[in-house]
């Protein structure tokens, strides 16, 4: 019987990962090498070894309403988009109404999980800590690997003929805080990602000059979507999905170019994603078309080579007189503290995970790793079902199909993942689909054809409104109380925060999306009850 699990750091998935454990009666110890909670969230001003970085601006890239835990939602005054300091605000607030801090061993790093000679038997773990140079051991039950994957910076060197005799400036992004010292520089940033893009976008209101490396291109999004809405809001909905999954590929491709060229034409800025119809994840950046427009960031391609001073393109040009080149080339995922490695890693040095939480060929399933996926979805309440999951499994009440049923699904999950994603983005997942497959795993999942007939109102936000954290706490083990209210005064919550200043609306407006909703409603019934 698993009783006492380890948790191994405090970022957002260690904290849903004591939870979802206290909630099921289990005895949690989490280990965090700081000193505080907020992993990837917690700023700062100087980048700590083994330990996530962010850049002083950062902000959120999904709204309150969909990134909160699905049992606490945000205080309604806090913005729609948050700086990394709101943040961890919320963060600390959640930790302190669960009381939660006590079971986190701070100054702790964790420098050794193996599993003990009797594993195929016990399915326990000896697990090694340090803390002010003293070395500890302890037995565990299971454990939960909550480290994250944006700690070991992605540093292709190799890849940049020349950089080595290149007499700049160069480092990771993970280096970078603020744009005090890059006042009159040239800058190269090479990769378009948030990060790259943020930091270009940061560093054009300060530099001289700013050039925006990218080898494949990417979409762009705002963060402010139809009529000023939160984009996430309007797009991560349950019928989005079900058009998307129902319409021929080929319109549905066509409909997401339209969709995604709606702001600005991506082409006419250099912008445009090798793969158009690839649904790896945009870019959300609301300034980087209008610090184009300006000149004050220039899209370049790929970089071929460097010289001492200057950058070549793979088109040819070449910009002299660089001052600083900094790599926005994302994270690669390691696990130091794992004695055998081949657990997580368990095939081509890939990241193997049945549901991208389990390693597939323990002996015993007391092994999760939680928070490695990346989808259009937020973290938090990923983590929070990833997590509930997980708890399930250790205690055998969720029964797991044999190895290789297991391995079969992983690899056609990951077929899927190459087709829509491309080679580079195997972590990534659709959110809704993802979320509706662990939670249905649990007993967890809405139950539309019962909520269409017993709460119509209820029914019509959850499926054609935003698919917000708390449809995962409407019913099933963990189910929260407040999970309906929260649902239907989600949309309250979010004009809260921007109308601060009230102007009447004189006109009242019956939107397409209700008349949809109305016409759609009898063959949705319909299908529900044909497939339930």
């Amino acid at each position: 019987m698993v009783q006492r699990v380890a948790i191994i750091g405090a970022g957002v998935s260690g904290l849903a990962s004591i939870k979802c454990c206290l909630d099921e009666g289990l005895e949690p110890t989490c280990f965090e090498r700081s000193d505080d909670i907020g992993g990837l969230w917690k700023f700062t001003e100087c980048a700590e070894e083994g330990r996530a970085s962010i850049y002083r601006s950062v902000f959120t890239n999904s709204c309150k309403e969909m990134m909160c835990f699905p049992d606490f939602p945000f205080p309604d005054d806090f913005p729609n988009y948050m700086h990394n300091s709101k943040l961890q605000e919320y963060i600390r607030m959640y930790a302190k109404h669960f009381a939660l801090l006590r079971y986190i061993k701070f100054k702790t790093m964790v420098s050794s999980i193996k599993k003990r000679p009797d594993f195929p038997v016990t399915g326990q773990w000896d697990v090694i800590t340090k803390r002010d140079g003293k070395e500890e051991s302890a037995v565990f039950d299971a454990v939960m690997v909550c480290s994250g994957h944006h700690v070991y910076p992605n540093f292709p060197v190799d890849c940049f003929p020349g950089l080595l005799k290149f007499k700049g400036n160069y480092f990771h992004s993970r280096e970078y805080k603020e744009p005090e010292k890059f006042k009159g520089k040239r800058v190269l940033v090479i990769g378009l990602g948030n990060s790259g893009s943020d930091i270009a976008v940061e560093l054009s209101h300060t530099a001289s000059q700013v050039y925006l490396s990218s080898r494949s291109g990417s979409w762009v999004m705002s963060r402010v979507w139809d009529k000023g809405y939160p984009w996430d809001m309007l797009t991560v909905t349950r019928f989005e999905t079900f058009l998307r999954d129902t319409l021929p590929t080929s319109i549905s491709d066509w409909l997401y170019v339209r969709r995604m060229n709606t702001w600005f034409k991506h082409e006419n800025y250099g912008l445009m994603p090798l793969n158009r119809t690839s649904r790896k994840e945009p870019v959300f950046n609301d300034d980087l078309p209008s610090r184009i427009t300006c000149g004050t960031v220039v899209v370049k391609p790929n970089v071929k080579e460097f010289t001492e001073t200057s950058a070549i393109f793979q088109d040819g040009t070449v910009q002299e007189n660089v001052d600083f080149v900094i790599f926005a080339t994302g994270y690669s995922y390691s696990y130091p503290f794992m004695e055998d490695n081949a657990i997580i890693k368990c095939r081509d040095n890939e990241v193997t995970l049945y549901k991208g939480i389990l390693p597939p060929r323990l002996e015993k399933p007391t092994m999760a790793v939680i928070g490695l996926v990346q989808s259009l979805g937020a973290i938090i309440p990923t983590t929070d079902l990833q997590a509930r999951w997980a708890i399930r499994v250790f205690k055998g009440l969720y029964k797991l199909p044999p190895v290789n049923d297991m391995m079969e699904d992983i690899d056609e999950k990951m077929g899927k993942k190459l087709k829509w994603y491309g080679q580079s983005n195997t972590l990534q997942t659709d959110y809704i689909s993802y979320m509706d497959e662990l939670a249905s795993a649990i007993g967890v999942k809405p139950n539309f054809p019962l909520l269409f007939l017993t709460d119509p109102r209820l029914a019509l936000e959850v499926y054609f409104g935003p698919c917000s954290p708390y449809q995962f706490r409407l019913t099933g083990p963990g189910k929260w109380d407040g999970a309906r209210n929260a649902i239907l005064t989600q949309w309250d919550r979010t004009l809260k925060a921007t109308r601060t200043r009230v102007v009447h609306d004189s006109q009242k407006h019956f939107s397409f999306l209700n008349l949809l909703r109305i016409l759609a409603l009898p063959l949705l019934l319909a299908v529900f009850l044909m497939f339930n």
